[in-house]
Parts: structure tokens; sequence; C-alpha cells
């Protein structure tokens, strides 16, 4: 059923741009029209309701959006609107709409924009001349970034946010007539990163099955089968000058805990890795009903600790990947074992050369050219720890360490000869960013369950939104490698308020111990619940069946492929036996975080999801999946890779002419050693109240600490200290 036509109303906000960043960002805007002579900006809202909204209610609303600094910027001059990406909703409209919902106010959606206002130098007549098609191209594409944002240049193109779309009907690719052809095309048009061998394995799979897989499947498959999923790299047979290796990478890293197992409790089985810890005292609710009482309780808490990389999204989007990313490591260690609880965090960047503005440093003097829908170093390192820490700090974690690298170099290998073989230029022009931390998990919570059949399987958390989608493949190319606008697709959004109510959900079930009702728990990330619900079922020995109607979304007009596909964030998957769903439902209830009833374990391992009538009685069940588990993640082909080791020699450093003194400052003056004229940490730093030591030091807080270190319990003298470092360049030396 369409919905209706929305009504709408929109309500002047407060000033959106600090007379700091007006600074800041008016010489950019003049670098691109030198004629721009002050830049303001202000918010604007727009709802959206069903029907008019009366002089009370709209009242209400408007005092609800009346916040910050009062707008005092001119109401003329170029007008810039900066609007959520057209299709999309901003965390921001999750929040405000779900507080407007809870203020008993009939509104569909409350969306805000950005207004700029760009006043312009007068002319010879003493008129300004309004900007050209290309210069307002050109200024827009610094205001707005267009992996998350849309722009216009006029503020009723803001409707369009509310604009109802019509979703792709559900698509078969003709594997059986076609052949291989067909699904080649399909594996560059959706951006799927299928290698040829798991292209012919498809079309094996499907031509034995004797039907056509549709866009969800090879989606789907897509997804839970890339790199950033399985590893597969890691996993891959090696043979290298012509001798088979007896491990992957993977089994090396493993031998480790195969040779000293000690005090290990959980390791490469779940979302995180688990050591033994020791008795603590921590302050837990009671019980579950809308006013628990909390209390003081002993009992033995083991710590656990993730450590995962998120350089795609963070390439593309820094603020938002950041965030996403440290959000993702977040519900890695909430999602351990039945459910447990993240304490503090970490974030790591490796970029290439920042070329700051007004520096001429001497290790810059190469310039080297990236992707264009890339973001640069400096863009990077100045939004992407600001997203980082933005997540850990609303959601209630510290982000208390990690570590920051500069690097690029042009190396010279030597031939036999002596002369250079071939000059390369080796970089971070795809980041490297890094997002860990650790937590507690109560000794009885370790490990999942396997469920029986008849386990239902929820999602807590968000809806579905048209985001991230094709985002575990898209990470999975190289730099460059996939188109813009598959890129685009692949970028996530954060909504930290969603992310802490699910994790209090999840404290309110791992304190009743032994009566916890939650089964099993798995996070969602790449590849949203269609990579998350089979992995969650695949573990526990079962098959499932699904209702696509039952997935909870937040837009309209989604296909199916984006429904069960996007990735959405602050989502959880779970298991939970009927009978401990009214338990369950009351929980969420009392934090207020959606949850949905999506699907039910088999016996069979046969993974099925259904599409229909919904409000058609007449319409017929679609199947967009009626798949072997087997086939989508227990026989794909196993990567192998047949190398030749290449013997590097480099001339000798020549050091001739170079003055200690010179060198000492350079080195000290480096982003990397010393230099700290770009930001690398905000946000507060002791929330949770167990931040022992974090990175700053001393009375003007330098940023030297070595480590981090956290309390285990308020009462106590345990802690733990962790801290992370990396020497990757020495790989461009010798990478054994």
């Amino acid at each position: 059923m369409t919905p209706p036509t929305p009504q709408l109303l929109s309500f002047e906000g407060g000033n959106a741009l600090s007379e700091f960043r007006a600074r800041a960002l008016l010489p950019r805007l003049q670098a691109v029209v030198a004629r721009v002579a002050c830049v303001h900006a202000r918010h604007v809202h727009w709802a959206a309701s069903d029907a008019p909204l009366d002089a009370a209610a709209r009242d209400k609303l408007a005092a609800l959006l009346r916040y910050g600094d009062a707008y005092a910027g001119p109401v003329e001059g170029e007008l810039v609107v900066v609007m959520p990406r057209l299709g999309t909703l901003s965390p921001w409209a999750s929040k405000a709409s779900d507080i407007a919902h809870n203020c008993a106010l009939p509104v569909r959606h409350v969306e805000r924009v950005t207004e700029f206002r760009l006043s312009l130098k007068s002319g010879l007549l003493g008129s300004a001349k309004p900007l050209a098609p290309a210069e307002r191209v050109a200024v827009a594409a610094l205001l707005h970034d267009r992996m998350t944002e849309s722009v216009a240049f006029e503020r009723a193109a803001a409707a369009q946010l509310f604009n109802a779309r019509e979703g792709q009907p559900l698509q078969t690719v003709d594997v059986l007539d076609r052949g291989r052809a067909a699904l080649a095309a399909a594996n560059r048009d959706f951006g799927l990163a299928l290698s040829d061998d798991e292209i012919d394995y498809l079309v094996a799979a499907f031509t034995q099955l004797a039907r056509n897989p549709s866009d969800v499947e090879l989606m789907m498959f897509a997804q839970a089968n890339s790199e950033h999923c399985r590893h597969k790299i890691f996993n891959a047979r090696f043979t290298i000058d012509g001798v088979a290796q007896e491990h992957s990478m993977f089994q090396m890293i493993r031998h480790t805990h195969a040779t000293s197992p000690q005090h290990t409790i959980v390791a490469y089985s779940d979302n995180a890795a688990v050591m033994e810890g020791s008795a603590i005292e921590r302050w837990l609710p009671e019980g579950y009903t809308n006013a628990p009482v909390y209390s003081a309780r002993a009992g033995t808490a083991h710590v656990l600790m993730k450590v995962e990389t998120h350089n795609h999204p963070t390439a593309i989007s820094p603020f938002a990947g950041a965030a996403t990313g440290a959000g993702g490591e977040i519900r890695d260690e909430g999602a351990t074992g039945r459910g447990s609880k993240p304490k503090a965090g970490l974030t790591g960047f490796s970029v290439s050369n920042l070329h700051l503005p007004g520096t001429d440093e001497p290790w810059e003097e190469t310039r080297y050219g990236k992707p264009e829908h890339i973001a640069s170093a400096l863009q990077i390192m100045t939004e992407g720890p600001l997203g980082g820490a933005a997540f850990n700090n609303e959601f209630g974690r510290p982000n208390l360490g990690g570590y920051f690298r500069v690097y690029e170099q042009t190396v010279r290998p030597l031939a036999a000869d002596g002369s250079v073989r071939i000059e390369q230029r080796r970089g971070y022009h795809k980041p490297i960013m890094i997002a860990g931390g650790l937590g507690t998990i109560s000794e009885g919570q370790t490990h999942k369950i396997l469920f029986p059949a008849g386990t239902l399987l929820i999602q807590l958390g968000g809806p579905g939104m048209r985001i991230g989608m094709g985002g575990g493949a898209a990470s999975s190319m190289a730099a460059g490698a996939n188109t813009a606008a598959l890129d685009f697709d692949s970028v996530q959004r954060g909504n930290p308020e969603i992310q802490r109510r699910a994790q209090e959900v999840l404290n309110h079930c791992w304190a009743l111990g032994a009566s916890n009702p939650i089964l099993a728990v798995h996070d969602v990330g790449a590849g949203g619940i269609s990579n998350a619900f089979p992995e969650l079922v695949n573990d526990a020995g079962r098959g499932a069946r699904f209702d696509l109607r039952k997935v909870p979304v937040e837009e309209s007009g989604l296909a199916p492929k984006e429904v069960w596909c996007n990735e959405s964030q602050e989502r959880y998957v779970l298991g939970i036996a009927p009978g401990n769903l009214p338990l369950f439902e009351a929980m969420a209830t009392r934090e207020r975080c959606p949850f949905a009833v999506v699907g039910v374990a088999t016996e069979a391992r046969q993974l099925v999801l259904e599409d229909g009538p919904g409000d058609d009685e007449s319409a017929s069940v679609q199947r967009p999946i009626d798949m072997p588990m087997d086939v989508l993640l227990g026989k794909p082909p196993k990567v192998h890779r047949d190398v030749q080791r290449v013997v590097q020699r480099f001339a000798p450093i020549e050091l001739t002419g170079v003055a200690l003194e010179r060198a000492a400052f350079d080195v000290l003056r480096h982003p990397t050693v010393a230099s700290k004229r770009f930001l690398i940490t905000i946000g507060d730093r002791t929330v949770g109240g167990l931040s022992h030591r974090d990175q700053m030091v001393g009375p003007w807080q330098v940023p030297v600490a070595d480590c981090a270190v956290t309390l285990a319990d308020y009462a106590g003298l345990r802690g733990e200290a962790f801290a992370m470092g990396e020497r990757t360049p020495l790989a461009v030396i010798d990478a054994p």
C-alpha cells in the first residue's frame, strides 16, 4: 500500500556554523570563487506527517527544535542547501523522530538540513554578480560530503527528502540460458567482487539446482563470502617459489594460541577473544522491570578484546567511516558469547602525507595522485578521529588509546647491474583505520548455546535503510577498482543512541545469569542481516526460514535485496527460545529499543526467505532465497596463491652533507613522531568511570602515554593495560 502524501512543515533553526569554522571555511571557498566575502549557515528543520498538525502540536514540535545559538546571519545572498543524501534518513533524523514520537507528536519523520548563505563582493557598478553555474558547483563541492549528503540551491528542494520511492522488483540472473556470461555481467553491475572461481562455483551450483539465482541470493553470497567477512586470503593455500606451504596465514597466526593456550577462554571462534579474568564487583540491575534496582554484585568476569580494520568506508567518507568502524567493533564485543559489556576503546590511523596548509616539509616534495572519490590524508585525519571519538563518546565508552602513522616514500630497488629497476611510490592512499577495545564478560556467558529447531530468530536495534549496499564486497576491492556509484552505496552511517539502547538490552539479559533469554547473539556488520542471520544459524548447525516483510525498515521503496542486504548499523541478531519472548520483550520495551521476530530456526539446513503477500492478499508468496546452507557458507572455492619471492636490493642510504641537527629536527617535526599540528584526539576520556590512564599525560595533556589502563571494578586494584603500535613501513624493505 502506497503511504499517503506527507504534509510538510518547516521550522527555522539556529546557527549551524561557529565563527571559528566560518573563518576556516572562508579561505577554502575563496580559493575556488574569489568573490565570496563571507559565509554563514543555519539549520532548517522539516517535519512530515500524514495529516496537518494542530496548533498545539506545531508549538510543541517548534519548542523541541529550538536549540543552540540563534541565527544572526543574513537571509539574502547565494543559497546552498545541504541535505542528507536523497533516499536516505540521517542519524539525526532517526533520533529526532524518536524523540518526537515519545512526545506523542503525530509526525512521520523530522529531518534537518543546513542552509549556507554566501555573501559576494560587489562589482564596479555596486551590485554583486550572481554565481555562475560552474561556480555554484565548485562551492557546493566544498560544503557537502557527496557520499552522505545531497545539495540543492533552493529551500523547496528539501521536500524531496520525503518523497516515496518505488522499489525495484525481485530480479533473477539468467544463468540457465546465458551461463557464465550472465553472472559475470551481474558481478560487474552489482559490484559483487566475485572471483573467477566463485563465478564458476555459482554457475555450477544453480545449474545443479536447475533454477536461476535471484539478485538477493547473489548479493548475499557476495557479502557473506567477501574477503572482509571470510578472510579468504588469510585462509588461502600458498605456494611460494614452487613449494606448497604447510599452513595458511591464519593458521600461522593461530599457532601462538595453539602452543600457548593458557589463560585463554575463547580464541578465533567468536566475535571477540576472551582471556581469563578474576573475581570483581559490578554494579548491576537486580531485575528487568520498568524500575530496576541496581546493587553491587560479586562474580567472576573475564576480559574480552577485539581489533579490526574499517579501511574502505573511512577512505570514502572519513567521519562516517571511522564512526561506524568504532561502532562495529563495539557491537562485536557486545555480541560475544551470550552477551557482554564493552568498556574502553582505541582507534588507529595510517595515512599518506598530510600536506598541511602553510607548510613545506622536505618529505612532502613529491605529490602522488589518488582516486578522485577517495578522501585526502588531511581530510581523513581531521574528520576520522572526530567520527571515531564521537561514536565512542555518544555510546558511552571512553576511547583511551591507539596509534597514528604518516608514511609515503619513493622506493628505488636496484637491478643486478646496479641500475634502478622500477621506481615505486609507497604509501597509504587507501588508509588503514583500526578500531579496537576491551570489555568484560561473565564467566557463565562466554559460549553460545547450539540452539534447537524452533528457536526464534530476532533482529534487535534500528531499522533497515538504503545504505551500505555491498559494503563487504566494496571493501574487499583495491582502491579505485570499484565504480564511484557503488562506492557511494557502500557508505554506512552510525547511530550510537540506538546502539546504546540495544547494548542496555543485552546488559539486562546477561545480568540475569542462568536465566539469560539469549541463546546466541551475533552483531550485524558487513553484509547486514544477509550475513549475520546465516552465520548465527550455521554456527548452531541449523537452517532457517525468514519472512522478508517482518524485517523492520525505515524507508519507502526498498527492493528485496536492499531490505535483506543493506548494512544499516546498530543491529544484532539473536536466537531466543519461544517461551522467553515475553521476558525479552519487557526488557526491550523498557529501553525503547526496536526488535522484531524475523524467522525461525529449522532442522533442515536450508535458508529460505519468503516475501509476501503483505497488504495485498491476492499476491503470491515469492522466495527471494531458497538456498542450501552449504552452497552459501559450506563449500565455496578455497583461494590459492602461487607466488614467487622478489629479492630486493637497495642503494645504501646517502648521508653525505646531512646535518645531524637538521635531521633530528625533521624527525621530531614529522607527524608520526612528535608534531601535533593536527587533530589527534577528542571526546570525554573518562565516561564509564573505569579509566585509570589515557593517552594524555601531565598538566599540559601531552599525548605521550605508552599505554592505556582501565580498572576492573570500582572497588579493587585490578585492571587491564592495552597499547598498540606498528612498524609496517619495514615491509617495504623486507616483507617475509
